[in-house]
């Protein structure tokens, strides 16, 4: 199955970049080629920006759109996975310098993207993700109408086993790297908990996770304030573990 990706390099430089590959919502949804804000705020400081059009997004035909149907931590994380191979081994990023970031259905794949492919990163960012697949179906706005549960029942199944394996929140002892994650408090579509059940899950297993919850946003920050401090707060997590800051904590190695 052939996968769509788009790059955007920072200006002048095509090789061996930190890289952070970020995943589109929906998952039925996909990226298109144009203006895209994130693709300018990362690759301006510093980053190549990955963004892959997995199985399951819209506009390749209903073969490709019905792919990723129960795929959500299967074969979708693996067209994520394989853009990441594709993009080290053209040598524009370098295998040492990849982070994954991404909201929504994105912010779900940030860290299941790891936990299925642990080798492929140094850091992950979920912003207003999906953690618990089983509590789509408790909490939210999806569960409250009868095409919505139709929805979660072709897309995840009810089968309590499947949802728990494909769940990042079952799954924590599998991630070992730096973690960001970014919620609105009042997000009906992915409610808070999904954010703060995942922290706490993290703090008991001693792996502390930096965040970042705001009161009055919900499913996407939309004040300006609040998204400066996002984005800010963002590319100094990446600086740190994969950008300027990771390269400056190298040793130096005597020429």
């Amino acid at each position: 199955m052939r996968i769509g990706t788009y790059l955007t390099f920072p200006k002048g430089q095509t090789k061996n970049l930190p890289m952070v590959v970020v995943p589109h919502g929906g998952p039925h949804a996909r990226d298109y080629w144009g203006y895209e804000q994130e693709a300018q705020i990362l690759s301006q400081n510093g980053y190549l920006f990955l963004q892959v059009n997995f199985r399951g997004s819209t506009g390749y035909g209903d073969h490709f759109y019905t792919a990723g149907e129960q795929e959500w931590g299967g074969k979708i994380q693996k067209d994520i996975a394989d853009a990441v191979h594709w993009a080290v081994e053209k040598g524009y990023a370098d295998p040492e310098r990849v982070c994954i970031y991404g909201a929504s259905f994105g912010g779900y794949s940030a860290p299941m993207n790891p936990i299925r492919y642990p080798d492929l990163y140094k850091c992950a960012a979920g912003y207003v993700g999906v953690y618990d697949l089983e509590m789509m179906y408790k909490k939210g706005d999806i569960k409250r109408r009868d095409r919505g549960l139709a929805y979660l029942k072709r897309e995840l199944s009810k089968d309590k086993n499947f949802l728990r394996e494909n769940s990042p929140i079952h799954n924590t002892d599998k991630l070992n790297i730096p973690l960001f994650i970014i919620h609105g408090e009042k997000d009906e579509r992915v409610p808070v908990e999904h954010a703060e059940e995942l922290l706490e899950k993290l703090e008991k297993e001693g792996k502390p996770a930096k965040s970042l919850i705001v009161a009055n946003e919900g499913h996407g920050f939309y004040s300006e304030e609040n998204n400066m401090r996002l984005y800010t707060e963002l590319l100094a997590f990446l600086d740190k573990h994969i950008g300027v800051g990771s390269v400056e904590k190298q040793p130096v190695v005597n020429q």
